[in-house]
């Protein structure tokens, strides 16, 4: 096996080519990396790429069973990708095979054990989700937007406190949510109602915008530097703040990657501090001006409990804060 010190640096080499990239695969190449990383290269891509084939080829064919009526806009195909994707990550789907026989698709449902990946960063993870059909809000919304570069489908990731789901537009309604965490189309009020979610986040931008597929496989390079901390606990020889700091460079705003970068600095601080080093007081500054500016935009921590319990009321609470709009277009097909 190889070691993890001489491997990281391949894979950071790997994830700036995808960055500079236009290529609408790379995202799916940038979570498959961060992903064999944390296993340290006992993952083939082949495998994986074939299996999601496999699952975009149901995608297609809930498609062709299943043609859009009442929707006489020209974005048809596209609204027709998304309604299938969400179809099949969200929806019991049936189908019959060559000898008449039928076979049903259970849903992928929520996972709300380790559902941050604190104890265990591998439940954040979409080879995790494709094993045990139970995922969370990293690896469902990772999974939809993969399946839908795949077949060509347009969607967006979009972020939360402590949350990833999906935004889309259709000509029919505008813009709209994708939530599957409980499999409903809820409106910006659900988002904003947490109470940690303040309006001047969102007015800076750091919460409920359209990520670019650069953007998101950037938030890919966080996750390498999320694995390598739960992996190593080494804050202290680099590789984090080099992966902050390339996160940040292709998403100024990913305040995740600020907050991690804050963190490090602070035991670097620590550290430097104890052994008296001259480096302490630049580094104690470079710290101290990501929390200002952390708290500048409008960042917030939600606590674990306040974010379970979140989650707890979109399941619960569905109906109240669907779509109304959405909701009847899909039910009018």
């Amino acid at each position: 096996m190889i070691p993890l010190k001489e491997f990281m640096p391949t894979v950071m080499i790997a994830l700036v080519f995808l960055l500079r990239s236009n290529n609408p695969a790379t995202f799916k190449k940038a979570v498959f990396i961060t992903e064999n990383s944390f296993t340290i290269n006992q993952m083939e891509y082949s495998k994986f790429d074939e299996y999601i084939g496999q699952l975009t080829g149901i995608v297609k064919a809930w498609m062709s069973a299943n043609p859009l009526r009442n929707y006489p806009y020209s974005d048809s195909v596209n609204f027709r990708e998304n309604l299938a994707i969400y179809k099949f990550l969200k929806d019991t789907i049936y189908f019959i095979d060559g000898n008449q026989k039928t076979y049903k698709l259970l849903p992928y449902s929520y996972d709300f054990t380790d559902f941050i990946g604190r104890s265990d960063w591998g439940y954040m993870f979409i080879t995790k989700l494709l094993a045990t059909h139970k995922g969370n809000c990293h690896s469902l919304p990772y999974l939809y937007k993969i399946l839908a570069d795949d077949i060509g489908a347009s969607c967006w990731l979009a972020l939360a406190p402590n949350h990833i789901y999906i935004e889309n537009r259709c000509r029919k309604i505008g813009w709209y949510n994708t939530e599957l965490t409980s499999g409903s189309f809820p409106i910006d009020a659900w988002i904003m109602a947490s109470g940690y979610l303040p309006l001047q986040a969102v007015q800076n931008g750091i919460y409920m915008d359209t990520l670019s597929n650069q953007q998101s496989i950037a938030l890919c390079v966080l996750d390498l530097a999320k694995g390598y901390e739960h992996k190593t606990h080494n804050y202290y020889d680099g590789f984090i703040l080099k992966c902050c700091d390339l996160s940040l460079q292709y998403f100024p705003l990913n305040v995740q990657a600020m907050l991690l970068k804050a963190e490090t600095l602070k035991r670097i601080y620590e550290k430097e501090k104890l052994q008296k080093a001259s480096a302490a007081k630049e580094t104690y500054h470079q710290m101290e001006q990501l929390y200002v500016r952390l708290f500048d935009l409008g960042y917030r921590e939600m606590p674990d409990k306040m974010y379970q319990q979140w989650l707890l009321s979109v399941v619960k609470e569905r109906d109240k804060y669907s779509n109304k709009k959405l909701t009847d277009a899909i039910q009018a097909n």
